[in-house]
């Protein structure tokens, strides 16, 4: 499928925008220990990694206007997509956290289900392609003047929707969180569990 390396031109529209209504539910993993600990009401501004929204330009390092953090709308992708590689759900290994919290605002994404990466000279596989082409498309995103807060986007691991934020989504936090709990805690087994059976994923720690 096409994926150019990056975009030539982009046109965002009103069409192209999906806005998520405040109150709204994301969910997350992410890290507590570590070297590079994540709270769970912060953008990432280290990249870019490997990940293949991080809208950084390179090299990796700490940037002042760019940042990203992965979400979705539901508690099972987040474990696909941070477990993935080895396919399997290790509780313990940087003190990793299941966070839910409600979005302050309505939060504008550009989505790529729907025409509008066809209509950029895209292709679907924006969704599911090279993580370095997908990576300089989000750049270009980014610094459009649309300033979208983020992407929806379709999970390339699991098909399900969901959300990169991007730095404007920094304000969009609340003081305090719908849900977050440890994956260590035994109270998470059952959903952890539930999550391993969906993905056939094995579970450790």
């Amino acid at each position: 499928m096409k994926l150019p390396t990056r975009p030539s031109e982009l046109t965002i529209r009103r069409g192209d925008i999906v806005t998520l209504p405040g109150g709204m539910v994301l969910w997350r993993i992410h890290p507590s220990l570590g070297p590079h600990p994540q709270p769970w009401d912060r953008l990432r501004f280290y990249g870019p990694t490997a990940s293949r929204f991080d809208p950084h330009p390179p090299p990796p390092r700490v940037h002042i206007n760019y940042a990203v953090s992965y979400t979705a709308p539901g508690p099972y992708t987040p474990f696909a997509e941070v477990y993935q590689r080895a396919r399997t759900i290790n509780v313990t290994a940087g003190g990793p956290y299941l966070t839910a919290w409600r979005i302050t605002r309505p939060l504008r994404l550009l989505d790529l289900t729907g025409v509008w990466p066809t209509a950029n000279g895209a292709s679907h596989a924006l969704n599911t392609g090279r993580h370095d082409y997908c990576r300089a498309w989000a750049h270009a995103i980014h610094d459009h003047p649309a300033r979208v807060d983020g992407l929806w986007h379709t999970s390339a691991i699991t098909g399900s929707p969901a959300v990169a934020l991007f730095t404007p989504a920094g304000d969009s936090f609340p003081p305090t969180p719908e849900f977050s709990r440890a994956l260590a805690d035994p109270a998470m087994r059952p959903l952890i569990l539930a999550a391993a059976r969906r993905f056939n994923y094995r579970v450790a720690g």
